[in-house]
């Protein structure tokens, strides 16, 4: 093992398989940063952050995610195409195979941990194969001291092995690349993939297992951050919806951008230690505070850049993916410790590309447990293969590809907690305007922020006829009027001009909710079926 300058630990892998010692722990960013480059396998940009091509995946692999079937989750996992079981036996071969594998590389080691309520903390050690994977683990986990780092003791491992590739009809696999949790082993074992989202999705799973059914505590896929006055909110949406661009706010603190746990003692914190966001047309003008932390220290994903290492943010050439992953450190504006109170406010988040949602309305707690189940937002054109008009896209809990447990378990603690705290909750379209993708425009982030801003102050008025219209297909409460927002385009169906257009539109809209929900009606009380669209108006 190669020491890092920033601590005098020595380590050994021997436990997991691997018999050399060319490994470096713990080191700094600035110095993977220049491991990097070394190796060829970044740039840097004029930011000073290192831009690197994650290679053949540009984003996560749903169908190649795999947990480990076994006597821990056997009968609590939700099996589906969402959580598809992997048999213990082939883990172990597989793994071996992958251990075998690294034992002919030089490898970066990384302590680390989750959750940053210290009752709920859970140690990580991360073995990378590349340099710049380790050091988005520096970024997205939080950081140990070096008091910390001498009694470390990890109960979760992240091996990584981006560079080895599965052979599926000998691995059990469905192809070369794969993302598979073993509860029992706590080990997260990734191959055949460069994205580093999977490093920590991975994580991310493992604790929506973990927290629900050993620590009564809610975790969520959701951005965070707390007010002046103490007020915490809550802001759950799908990749491409606006959770890291939202919960970045001059005027709040930020708790954290992607993942958080609601605890029995009505606090939130953060899992992570840094950002991870979608960086598709960033401006500085738009988005300041984002655009700001792009600097040394900050990895930029699949972004192309000129001669000189200036980034065209609208360049989708690559991906539409495009990201930067930086440590929480980099927003001046952040809640120390990543943990927030008295949650007042949630928002679900969606990009309607048919443009028929409200771009605000109030949510009744029947409407708040069935859009949090239906976790609904939209597909546009060029996202993916084949895709030439808006396609409705259900991601349960607004996050299901990292649930382990039945949506319905999710929607019952976040329901009860509701109650509990007499929450506000708001659906917020971030879509689209005056007609579908195509034919509309994309709301203006300055009326989204109006909005929210408008929420969290408490003036947008109370639930009564005078200041809310009940949407005759969504049955939801759009308020008529708001601060620094032009009131017609708080009506949906006003911003069209073609009231045939819009309604036509919407029940397809609706449809599609229904359909979806067939899956979770026998889950589901008849107070939150009756929380979803209504094709005819009250």
């Amino acid at each position: 093992m190669k020491d890092s300058a920033s601590t005098s630990k020595t380590i050994s892998l021997r436990s997991y398989g691997i018999k050399h010692d060319n490994f470096q722990y713990q080191l700094s960013p600035d110095e993977l940063h220049s491991i990097t480059l070394e190796k060829g396998m970044g740039k840097e940009a004029s930011s000073g952050a290192l831009a690197v091509n994650t290679g053949e995946f540009t984003g996560r692999s749903p169908k190649d995610r795999f947990i480990v079937k076994d006597a821990i989750t056997e009968n609590k996992v939700w099996w589906g195409d969402i959580n598809i079981p992997f048999d213990s036996e082939k883990f172990d071969r597989l793994y071996d195979k992958v251990i075998q594998y690294l034992n002919e590389k030089e490898l970066f080691v990384r302590d680390s941990y989750a959750c940053a309520d210290p009752d709920y903390k859970l140690n990580i050690r991360v073995i990378n194969e590349y340099p710049w994977s380790n050091m988005f683990a520096y970024n997205m986990f939080l950081r140990p001291t070096e008091a910390e780092l001498e009694d470390f003791e990890p109960e979760w491992t992240v091996v990584n092995a981006p560079g080895f590739k599965a052979v599926p009809e000998v691995d059990g696999t469905r192809q070369h690349n794969f993302a598979i949790l073993n509860f029992t082993r706590k080990i997260a074992l990734i191959g055949g993939t460069g994205y580093t989202g999977e490093i920590k999705k991975g994580i991310f799973s493992a604790l929506n297992f973990i927290l629900p059914v050993y620590k009564n505590t809610l975790p969520m896929h959701c951005s965070a951050n707390v007010g002046q006055e103490g007020d915490t909110a809550i802001f759950f949406g799908l990749s491409g919806t606006g959770k890291t661009t939202l919960s970045t706010d001059p005027d709040r603190k930020l708790i954290g951008d992607d993942e958080h746990g609601w605890t029995a003692a009505n606090t939130v914190f953060n899992f992570e230690g840094g950002c991870y966001a979608k960086v598709i047309d960033l401006s500085q003008e738009n988005e300041p505070e984002i655009y700001g932390a792009i600097k040394k220290g900050a990895i930029l994903e699949n972004v192309i850049m000129d001669g000189n290492g200036v980034v065209d943010f609208a360049n989708t050439s690559i991906t539409q993916n495009t990201r930067v992953s930086y440590p929480i450190e980099h927003i001046e504006n952040i809640q120390e410790p990543s943990i927030g109170k008295n949650v007042k406010n949630i928002f679900f988040l969606t990009a309607d590309a048919f443009g028929v949602l409200p771009p605000i309305s109030k949510l009744t707690p029947a409407q708040a447990a069935y859009h949090f189940i239906s976790g609904y937002t939209a597909k546009v054109a060029g996202t993916e293969a084949g895709i030439v008009e808006p396609q409705p896209s259900f991601s349960a809990c607004f996050g299901a590809p990292f649930m382990p447990l039945h949506p319905a378990k999710y929607a019952e603690m976040l329901s009860k907690k509701m109650k509990e705290s007499g929450v506000d909750v708001w659906l917020i379209n971030t879509g689209w305007t005056g007609g579908p993708y195509g034919v509309g425009t994309r709301m203006k982030l300055k009326y989204t922020r109006a909005m929210i801003s408008a929420a969290l102050r408490g003036d947008l008025g109370l639930y009564c006829y005078d200041k809310y219209h009940i949407h005759s297909v969504f049955g939801v409460a759009q308020p008529r009027e708001c601060p620094g927002v032009p009131t017609e385009v708080l009506s949906p169906r006003a911003t069209w001009n073609n009231d045939e257009a819009y309604y036509t539109t919407a029940f397809k809209l609706t449809n599609a909710f229904r359909e979806n929900f067939k899956k979770f009606e026998a889950y589901a009380s008849e107070e939150i079926r009756r929380g979803g669209p209504q094709r005819y108006a009250f």
